[in-house]
């Protein structure tokens, strides 16, 4: 699932247009490009690597994002871009559940879609997977596990009901970027729940 989600991503960005690639994304700070060059990073990451690196970053998150992003963005886009297609059908991984993957190649690829106007029909089996994920993993972790003791998470489009609280109902997909702090999908979502979302959870 995790290689098909990448092909997917390489297959849409192979038609930007240069401009395009400078656009903002979902994710705070970086703009289309940035979250390619993380991914690139992501699919290279083992499990050593991941440790020795937050080692050096001081055990700071971001600063270890941040850096992962300067090492592989390259020069132009296209370039970016052949790296990801290069490093697409690895299966190394951080120690973390492998599920994480489904996360990273998920939420990113929302990230760089959703500015472009651009639309996948990700399989619910993956989305149903990653929401199970973030609904387990605590806030330190990039999680939602708190969350989920505030809120219900009510999927309109599958059988799932993540939590306790007032519910948020909406599409599996929207309910992942949600809880991933993606506030441009809280339009999708109703519900009493939906205030604490939009306070920041």
């Amino acid at each position: 699932m995790v290689h098909a989600e990448r092909a997917a991503l390489i297959d849409d960005l192979a038609r930007l247009e240069d401009e395009q690639w400078r656009e903002a994304s979902l994710c705070d700070g970086w703009t289309v490009h940035d979250v390619l060059a993380h991914l690139v990073d992501n699919a290279r990451t083992t499990r050593l690597g991941f440790l020795r690196g937050l080692v050096l970053a001081r055990f700071d998150f971001d600063r270890q994002n941040t850096r992962g992003v300067e090492r592989e963005r390259a020069t132009t886009p296209q370039e970016t871009l052949e790296r990801f297609r290069r490093v697409a059908s690895r299966t190394s991984a951080p120690p973390a559940s492998l599920d994480s993957r489904l996360v990273e190649e998920i939420v990113h690829g929302e990230d760089i879609r959703r500015p472009l106007g651009l639309a996948r029909a990700y399989p619910q089996r993956a989305v149903v997977r990653s929401l199970r994920l973030q609904a387990r993993t605590p806030a330190s972790f990039g999680g939602a596990r708190e969350l989920t003791t505030r809120v219900r998470l009510t999927a309109t489009d599958t059988d799932l009901a993540i939590g306790t609280g007032p519910d948020v109902e909406g599409p599996a997909l929207s309910l992942l970027l949600a809880v991933m702090g993606r506030r441009a999908v809280l339009d999708d979502l109703r519900g009493p729940g939906v205030a604490t979302l939009s306070a920041g959870g």
